[in-house]
């Protein structure tokens, strides 16, 4: 299933110490989202953006910051499972 979901950011909510550079010198923040595209929240919301911490920091409970939101706005349907076709009176006659 395909999903289209728009995010908004706090941007002053992102802890700075966490951002990083890449070999090219640009400037990367990581991030996890949360989703749950059947049950949003009272607001409409689908899910939450948090910044990522390392995973010593998991380990002692440490969660990083939640930087804003997520809202599902398409999906596409599921694929239908196809039946198999009903035999037909004649399938049964061996000839």
């Amino acid at each position: 299933m395909k999903i289209g979901v728009s995010a908004k950011i706090n941007v002053k909510q992102i802890d700075k110490a966490r951002l990083y550079k890449s070999d090219k010198g640009q400037i990367y923040l990581d991030i996890t989202t949360f989703i749950n595209i059947d049950d949003p929240d009272q607001y409409g919301q689908n899910g939450i953006i948090t910044q990522n911490v390392t995973k010593a920091e998991k380990e002692q409970g440490v969660k990083g910051p939640i930087l804003g939101n997520v809202k599902v706005f398409w999906r596409d349907e599921e694929p239908q499972q196809q039946e198999d076709p009903k035999p037909q009176p004649d399938d049964d006659i061996p000839w």
